[in-house]
């Protein structure tokens, strides 16, 4: 080698190892000691497209390698045979506690957020969190939980007086938009609305916060105001409102658990939703792969009428404490109790359509705390949609359903938080936040009957470089959650 060959191959061995650049199919010159090697691992990136067994370097939190070479690292994990992807993203996730994200790390995802309730009180939401967490976390200022403070309601969760059932004042209304506005300030990552649950609130304050959300370019996660069949208080007409409201704000809109909305008409919400982004809005939605929706009994939700809206009556709500199914007289006693509720309302068609859409996000809707009889869906969403629906049913293939997991969740949040440019995504520079699967073992094990189970066929999980699962099994006392949060302004 001549003199001349030599000093070119150094320089660029330099350059590589300063910007942290790796090809895909060329390994460097140099030698490096990543902080951790995934190695001999089937990376798929659907941003990319990259669908190829992968050798992945990770140091200081960050994807700083793909290469075919074998790469050299303090520490390796064998991922021969298993499917290396982004970690899942969560949009929808109501139980924001350390036992809630043990279960959510077992399910694959690190990036676990409460968008559509969301919090009154952003600050002190992240500080309860900040150097506490297995997995990143994030929330959205809330209109429930805003609107519960101004109007003095007395409900814990969800409101079940004045925030409910009355109108807002004009004074009550000022304290509802300052406390959204400085909620956005004080870095939001979105407007969370449940409309259902505060169903006296007027148009006019809808389309106010929608405003609001547009100039902080915030999107509005919203629980529509009506769901299910019995016009005029459809699904369809809770969609409509919205997109109205966004189309005149110019407010990012994100419909939440499409399927629970629409039940039966569940592919014509689905049908709007695609129309209005054709027409240049940015509209999105999401599902959870069940059958069955829940929330709380004491809710607006059950006010006189719920039969005929929802077409289900009391043996279709299961009680989560017992597991039992209610009757007339203990759908009364458990109401006037407070407690959640399984909700079996969905169509199994209406579920596997909004599962099977490329355009429709995966998002759990997990409910707070761990009741014997709580829904499954906050322990195994993600794996029931790699599982049953991806390698069982073939309802999608792999690609499209970790997409709708990863890349379109970060999508959704990047304009307002641009750290989401470097999550849902295997690329260098990008957050090493890794999902590592056995594609042909993943499955949900939560149940109706017995939901608290983790689940299975998941064997690495790294949040920001560091493990929170090994092996399939939880890593002890480690938290290397971060804040989700955008910007903060005055």
């Amino acid at each position: 080698m001549s003199k001349k060959t030599w000093l070119a191959l150094s320089a660029i061995a330099i350059l590589t190892t300063t910007l942290g650049l790796k090809a895909h199919n060329v390994a460097a010159p140099d030698v490096h000691t990543y902080d951790l090697v995934i190695a001999n691992g089937h990376v798929m990136d659907p941003e990319s497209g990259l669908d190829a067994v992968r050798n992945v370097g990770i140091t200081g939190g960050k994807i700083r390698a793909l290469s075919t070479e074998p790469l050299q690292g303090q520490s390796t994990l064998d991922a021969k045979g298993l499917v290396v992807a982004p970690g899942f993203i969560d949009l929808h996730e109501h139980g924001q506690a350390p036992r809630n994200y043990q279960f959510q790390a077992h399910d694959g995802v690190t990036t676990s957020l409460e968008l559509e309730v969301g919090t009154g009180d952003v600050d002190a939401w992240y500080a309860a969190r900040e150097n506490k967490s297995l997995i990143n976390f994030g929330a959205s200022i809330g209109h429930i939980p805003v609107r519960m403070q101004v109007m003095h309601d007395a409900g814990d969760f969800l409101p079940t007086g004045d925030a409910a059932h009355r109108e807002a004042t004009p004074q009550e209304l000022i304290e509802i938009n300052k406390g959204i506005r400085h909620g956005l300030q004080r870095g939001a990552l979105a407007v969370g609305m449940g409309i259902n649950y505060t169903a006296a609130a007027s148009h006019d304050e809808i389309v106010e916060l929608f405003r609001i959300a547009a100039e902080h370019r915030a999107s509005v996660h919203v629980h529509l105001r009506h769901a299910g069949l019995k016009e005029p208080t459809t699904g369809l007409v809770g969609i409509e409102e919205v997109i109205a409201a966004a189309a005149a704000t110019g407010a990012p809109l994100h419909v939440v658990h499409i399927t629970s909305m629409g039940l039966k008409n569940t592919p014509q919400l689905i049908a709007m939703v695609k129309g209005a982004q054709s027409r240049g809005l940015d509209v999105t939605t999401e599902c959870y792969p069940y059958v069955a929706g829940s929330t709380r009994l004491e809710s607006a939700i059950f006010d006189p009428g719920w039969q005929e809206r929802q077409g289900i009556t009391f043996k279709d709500l299961q009680w989560n404490t017992t597991g039992e199914r209610l009757t007339a007289e203990t759908f009364e006693k458990f109401r006037k109790q407070g407690g959640g509720v399984v909700i079996f309302s969905i169509p199994e068609e209406a579920a596997r359509a909004a599962v099977a859409d490329s355009m429709v996000m995966i998002a759990s809707d997990g409910i707070p705390g761990v009741d014997p009889h709580v829904h499954p869906r906050g322990q195994g969403t993600f794996s029931r949609v790699l599982g049953h629906y991806v390698r069982e049913e073939k309802a999608l293939d792999l690609m499209t359903a970790l997409r709708k997991m990863t890349l379109m969740p970060a999508q959704r949040l990047q304009n307002r938080a641009s750290m989401f440019k470097d999550k849902g995504r295997i690329r260098i520079g990008a957050d090493a936040d890794i999902t590592v699967f056995d594609p042909r073992r993943i499955i949900d094990k939560a149940t109706f009957e017995k939901p608290l189970q983790y689940s299975d066929g998941i064997q690495f999980v790294l949040v920001n470089g560091t493990p929170v699962l090994n092996n399939g099994q939880l890593v002890e006392g480690v938290f290397p959650g971060r804040p989700a949060r955008a910007p903060l302004s005055q």
